[in-house]
């Protein structure tokens, strides 16, 4: 019989790795992210030759075909109010609605936007983009 005792060594997990693939991981999340673009909806926007940065609380896309988009969600003119409205509370003082109209659209469908922002107390601003030709 064996009754000596085996020599039983401690074992260690060693995670010296592990904290460079996470660190690798977390910057290509980062990457990713800022590359992501939020503005999905293909449209022909105006072009201007100043670009006007403003913290945008809001941004209504209008088609072409007279199609308001509010963060994905088609919305009718008639409701663009009571959608608007909570986002406009939460940043009251510095609440900014973004226009992002296709070039076709009619003016109409802008000013009546902008009319909603004015009654809600919100600034607007008209996306474009800054490549003239």
């Amino acid at each position: 019989m064996n009754l000596r005792k085996r020599l039983k060594g401690n074992q260690e997990l060693h995670a010296g790795a592990l904290n460079d693939i996470l660190f690798i991981l977390l910057f290509f999340f980062l990457i990713v992210s800022t590359l992501a673009n939020p503005n999905v909806i293909k449209l022909s926007t105006p072009k201007a030759k100043s670009d006007t940065k403003a913290k945008q609380t809001v941004i209504v896309n209008i088609k072409m075909t007279g199609e308001y988009i509010i963060n994905g969600k088609s919305i009718a003119l008639e409701q663009m109010r009571d959608f608007i409205q909570p986002y406009i509370m939460k940043d009251s003082l510095q609440a900014t609605i973004a226009i992002n109209a296709d070039k076709t659209v009619p003016l109409d469908n802008v000013v009546a936007v902008m009319r909603i922002a004015r009654d809600l107390g919100a600034r607007t601003t008209l996306l474009v983009d800054n490549k003239v030709q």
